[in-house]
């Protein structure tokens, strides 16, 4: 082994252990998480290192970094979420590789989306980005719709050629009633999907949790966990 495959597959097993823990303690079976390993700065040698090591599901937040490491990884059995604030002149390369995108925020991205997923014969699955700290009708300091706005465009998604809406995503918010308590934020959100599955029974994915925070999510029952730093390592500074 090399010393960084030893290192990521080090860090990847205390991950999976932390996981498995959470699942037991909240009588979750452990399958019922999945992982998306964020692998934002940091170069496709790591991307196909964790492949190697089972990894299933990446993230990455911005499309220059994520379009050319998709392409050197195209041939790895990855499913590729884009988990940043998206705009809508990037939405063509991005529907080239994402499978999912987790941040829709606002109709234009959905209408967006949705023309570039019918061009090119994809579908791509899209979860409504959520800010718990967005004021009734707003959108939150790192994107997201405020939870008045989720059914809206969850219907627009669901009625969009090319798009299927997955569920619901959020970053646990540092403004607002929910600031610091991450736990309290993941409880609002399930309680978010509940409601979003009356309408949309297929929409279940629930992502919520990166490195420092992801047993609370688990607890309050996310389907799926964002972890880059606990895997990967302290990110170098950028710039």
């Amino acid at each position: 082994m090399t010393d960084r495959r030893t290192e990521l597959a080090a860090n990847l097993a205390t991950v999976e252990e932390r996981i498995a823990a959470a699942c037991a303690a909240a009588g979750r079976d452990r399958a019922e998480v999945t992982l998306i390993v964020v692998t934002k700065t940091y170069p496709a040698s790591d991307v196909r290192i964790l492949s190697e090591l089972g990894v299933r599901d990446v993230a990455e937040n911005r499309d220059q970094d994520a379009a050319p490491k998709a392409a050197a990884s195209a041939d790895l059995p990855l499913t590729w979420h884009f988990v940043g604030q998206l705009q809508t002149n990037k939405v063509r390369s991005v529907t080239g590789y994402a499978d999912f995108v987790q941040s829709v925020d606002r109709p234009r991205l959905v209408e967006a989306l949705s023309r570039e997923a019918v061009r090119t014969g994809r579908e791509v699955g899209c979860l409504v980005q959520v800010a718990l700290d967005a004021a009734a009708s707003g959108r939150g300091e790192r994107g997201g719709v405020a939870p008045g706005g989720i059914a809206e465009l969850a219907g627009l998604i669901a009625a969009a050629p090319g798009l299927r809406l997955g569920g619901l995503m959020t970053v646990a918010p540092l403004a607002g009633e929910y600031a610091g308590r991450q736990g309290a934020a993941f409880e609002r959100l399930m309680d978010l999907s509940t409601d979003l599955r009356r309408a949309h029974p297929a929409a279940n994915m629930v992502s919520a949790g990166m490195s420092a925070d992801l047993e609370e999510a688990v607890a309050a029952g996310a389907t799926h966990v964002r972890v880059g730093t606990a895997v990967l390592g302290v990110r170098p500074r950028l710039g």
